[in-house]
């Protein structure tokens, strides 16, 4: 029997399509590698192992089955996505065990086009932070596990890099596909504002939040990107060359960026421009409030949907980043400060059509209980290590994260790619580019713990 765990999503879609395989065969593969795997890397809060099997078998009858771009693909999904019949628990135990009646709109375009949901992922409570840990688990990165997956879609993350699913979704209000991705080795895509439909939590935390996959391949990432989006991001025939501005310095002021990152940013820029691009060295206008901003922006989301939930069911932490939260939301809702941003910034893409970045400052923080501990060591660790993410959901700009060369530790390491908005497939060619002229280990085979 051929072992379908650890292949592409297209590989996989492709034998079904043609019979080669059933979806039931995939699906049971992919569970068994959950079974075995799982305990160790934290990546699901809970396996929907006899509705996955029937949902395959079911799958198997379709009349369209030949003609279905993720036939038998199985399938992770973030937990604060509705999944029909499963509670999504948001990472908390304040919210309601109460199953969904209904998918949420970008899982029922992931099974329509033939995937099969195996489980919802781990996050971190209310998706608030860069790490993934709680009362439902910790998510570890694979390839090093003692460290976190990253978040807020940790969970997500670690389970495409340890190869118990192919793809997984997840979504981004401040980097949270980026992050884990970055960490894990991952290729994702932050969307645009209105490419994919939101609909995440109480109002997409003031429309920053976008769904998104995550993938080991540039191509599994088009095929899925194209499927949540309802169009297609085919590759350009004839590569255009970009203009490329390639930024070193953090966008919050006195952070520091480690020297794995910034090299990875100068070998990519190196290869891009022998690939034909115009590369040159280029810092955007950050404004030295950025960090201000991101932080009320941040702390309102959670306010916002941590509304209703008993505060005694809240780890510490989530409870005090709501209540900083509260006194922004107001100003978050009738200021103006995102659109003062993107004006600032539209004249350096004006000039440049991509720009690339570190996708992280420094390595992921440990495996730990970041849960109990407080409010402002919590702010302090993801700030440090993760301050190239938030400028783009303000913006509501298309961002990426891309595999790229590895850290000391043989963890992966990766860089950012950003566009204007609608430059969402110029964004997939350079990082199929990338992934050419720099190939990357797929998954953690041969780096899981025996």
């Amino acid at each position: 029997m051929a072992d379908w765990a650890g292949r592409s999503a297209a590989e996989i879609a492709a034998a079904v399509r043609e019979k080669r395989v059933t979806p039931r065969e995939v699906v049971a593969e992919h569970l068994a590698r959950i079974e075995r795997l799982d305990g160790r890397i934290g990546a699901f809060r809970t396996v929907r192992a006899q509705a996955a099997l029937a949902e395959a078998d079911e799958l198997s009858a379709r009349s369209d089955l030949a003609r279905l771009p993720l036939a038998g693909v199985p399938l992770a999904v973030k937990d604060n996505l509705a999944v029909r019949g499963e509670s999504h628990r948001d990472g908390s135990a304040a919210t309601p065990d109460t199953p969904a009646a209904e998918d949420h709109v970008t899982v029922a375009r992931l099974r329509a086009a033939g995937a099969v949901v195996v489980g919802l992922t781990n996050v971190p409570e209310l998706c608030v932070f860069g790490t993934t840990e709680g009362v439902y688990g910790t998510a570890r990165n694979p390839w090093d596990t003692t460290r976190t997956a990253g978040g807020s879609s940790g969970g997500s993350a670690a389970a495409v890099a340890a190869g118990l699913v192919p793809v997984a979704l997840g979504n981004d209000g401040m980097g949270s596909l980026r992050i884990p991705a970055a960490n894990c080795g991952l290729v994702t895509l932050k969307p645009g504002h209105g490419v994919v439909p939101a609909g995440i939590g109480n109002g997409d935390w003031f429309g920053m939040a976008e769904n998104g996959p995550l993938a080991t391949t540039v191509e599994d990432l088009r095929l899925t990107l194209g499927v949540l989006a309802d169009t297609g991001f085919a590759r350009a025939r004839e590569p255009e060359r970009r203009r490329i501005a390639v930024a070193l310095r953090s966008p919050l002021a006195g952070v520091a960026v480690s020297r794995p990152y910034t090299a990875a940013v100068r070998q990519a820029a190196g290869l891009l421009a022998g690939a034909g691009h115009r590369v040159r060295r280029a810092e955007p206008p950050y404004p030295l409030s950025l960090g201000v901003t991101a932080l009320q922006h941040w702390t309102a989301g959670t306010a916002v949907d941590a509304e209703g939930l008993d505060p005694a069911l809240l780890a510490r932490r989530t409870r005090v980043h709501a209540s900083v939260g509260r006194r922004f939301v107001h100003a978050v809702r009738t200021g103006d400060g995102r659109e003062r941003l993107r004006a600032r910034l539209t004249p350096f893409f004006t000039e440049h059509d991509v720009l690339l970045t570190p996708a992280l400052a420094r390595r992921s923080p440990t495996a730990a209980p970041w849960h109990r501990r407080g409010w402002l060591r919590n702010i302090l660790a993801n700030t440090a290590y993760s301050p190239f993410t938030p400028p783009w959901n303000l913006t509501g700009w298309p961002a990426m994260s891309v595999p790229f060369g590895a850290l000391p530790s043989g963890a992966p390491c990766a860089v950012q790619l950003v566009g204007r908005p609608g430059t969402e497939a110029a964004l997939l060619d350079l990082a199929e580019e990338l992934q050419e002229l720099r190939p990357w280990r797929r998954t953690a085979e041969g780096s899981l713990p025996a």
